[in-house]
């Protein structure tokens, strides 16, 4: 079920009066959470809620026998258990046809015929996200971080919890399960600002993403056949459509969850405002980079053991996020050069951020804040491309002569342009903010309010009707 639908709009309402004025209980309305999160994710195929049901299942076993025992040998096999569960389901259906056709290759290159058999695998909805949801409980239970829970019905409803299951932000089970184990009341003033934020974040979906996705879509698919100066506004186009969209996503899903009770953590905060690679790395996806951080990264030994060594876990930390988002060498290679990026930082030369990030940036930031987004847009190059030799000859086209020639652009990629200076705007003012129209609260006099939410209501209908998968659906 996608957020911006017809169903969403009548189920969303449903289970907020189901929950508010029906079942007055915690537990059941934990158990109403957990009913309508299945729905939710069944809504695109029932059968995906057998993998989620199976890990659920394992997981919360694994957390319950964890506290039942001392012995080290029997706890680290049960969390291997978890981890060889969790990782071999992720692996099979993201990564096993990907493997495969690369053996093929390889042993083609010795002379040796090799003929893997290439399974037509359906990628279960975000598989991706609520594998690390249960593998950060397992794991955190296992260190001793976090007492298990005793409810099943809070366990599943933690991992299947409807507003960020297929796209994050991948809540840590310090944060989120004990908001299922404690009482809620209903808070109208948090309501209505997770109202905003779901506006907000429909508006920068169905007006900024899907709209540079049609233009974006149009040249990426005839690249060859199209000036330097076309790549180069695709590129950044699409730059604001991945933004638009997962970003879009993250505050529909966090605004929706407080429409319940729940508080989610922040998964962007203005990246694009970023003076550096890796202060863009603090603000892009931060559930996804944290956990990264905290799993991969500090496990590794982080920076604590010398040049050399930060270097080298630096580098696996971008590569397996790369090799996250898919199964594809233009993935890795988008990591590779984010890594690469960050070598500035790890010569411990003085990155282009003359002041401490908590300082809200400001115009004379304008230069690093546009030298850090372009190395971005290049990145994204990389990201958005199907093979590694269709980002290599895009970049190459793009700085050819034609860059410097008018490219013809569609009357409505030409409002798009302008609606996406309106989203800056509004985000640079909004940027010390949850999020922009936090602002525009109950501070300001309800005229000039509603003026607002009308305003963006009415650009998203008018603009709406190009519809759009969510980006990172298929990660």
């Amino acid at each position: 079920m996608l957020f911006n639908s017809i169903d969403f709009a009548v189920f969303l309402p449903i289970v907020f009066l189901l929950y508010w004025f029906v079942l007055p209980r915690r537990t059941l309305q934990n158990a109403l959470l957990l009913v309508a999160s299945y729905v939710f994710y069944g809504w695109w195929d029932w059968k995906f809620l057998i993998l989620i049901f199976l890990s659920t299942v394992l997981d919360y076993g694994v957390g319950v026998a964890l506290s039942r025992t001392e012995d080290n040998v029997r706890r680290k096999l049960l969390l291997g258990v978890s981890l060889l569960f969790n990782l071999g389901s992720l692996g099979f259906f993201k990564y096993y046809n990907f493997f495969s056709e690369n053996f093929a290759r390889a042993f083609s290159f010795l002379g040796l015929p090799f003929s893997p058999a290439v399974l037509n695998i359906v990628l279960p909805v975000g598989i991706s996200f609520y594998t690390f949801q249960t593998l950060s409980y397992s794991i955190d239970v296992y260190k001793r971080e976090l007492e298990p829970t005793e409810s099943f019905v809070e366990f599943a409803a933690f991992v299947s919890f409807f507003p960020q299951l297929v796209a994050g932000p991948i809540e840590r089970a310090s944060n989120l399960l004990p908001q299922f184990q404690k009482d809620r009341t209903f808070d109208r003033e948090r309501a209505v600002d997770g109202l905003r934020q779901i506006l907000w974040g429909l508006f920068k979906k169905i007006v900024i993403a899907d709209n540079c996705a049609e233009y974006v879509n149009s040249v990426y698919g005839n690249y060859t056949n199209q000036p330097g100066s076309a790549l180069a506004i695709a590129a950044i186009l699409f730059a604001f459509q991945i933004y638009g969209d997962f970003s879009g996503y993250s505050d529909i899903a966090i605004g929706t969850s407080r429409l319940f009770g729940f508080g989610l953590m922040r998964n962007f905060a203005n990246p694009y405002f970023s003076r550096s690679i890796p202060e863009f790395w603090r603000r892009w996806h931060i559930s996804l980079s944290t956990w990264f951080r905290d799993y991969v990264y500090i496990p590794l030994g982080g920076s604590r053991r010398g040049l050399a060594r930060t270097a080298v876990n630096t580098l696996i930390l971008f590569l397996v996020s790369g090799f996250w988002h898919g199964a594809n060498w233009t993935f890795i290679a988008w990591g590779a050069l984010h890594a690469f990026y960050m070598v500035p930082s790890l010569m411990g030369r003085r990155v282009p951020v003359k002041r401490n990030e908590a300082v809200v940036a400001t115009l004379r930031d304008l230069p690093a804040i546009l030298r850090t987004f372009l190395l971005t847009v290049l990145g994204w190059i990389l990201f958005r491309s199907d093979h590694l030799s269709d980002a290599f000859a895009y970049i190459d086209r793009i700085f050819s002569p034609s860059l410097f020639t008018m490219p013809l652009l569609p009357e409505r990629t030409i409002y798009t342009l302008g609606l996406i200076l309106l989203l800056v705007v509004i985000e640079w003012r909004g940027r010390t903010k949850a999020h922009p129209l936090e602002g525009a609260g109950f501070h300001w006099p309800w005229p000039a309010r509603w003026s607002l939410y009308y305003s963006l209501v009415l650009v998203i209908y008018f603009f709406s009707g190009r519809s759009q998968q969510f980006i990172y659906f298929q990660f």
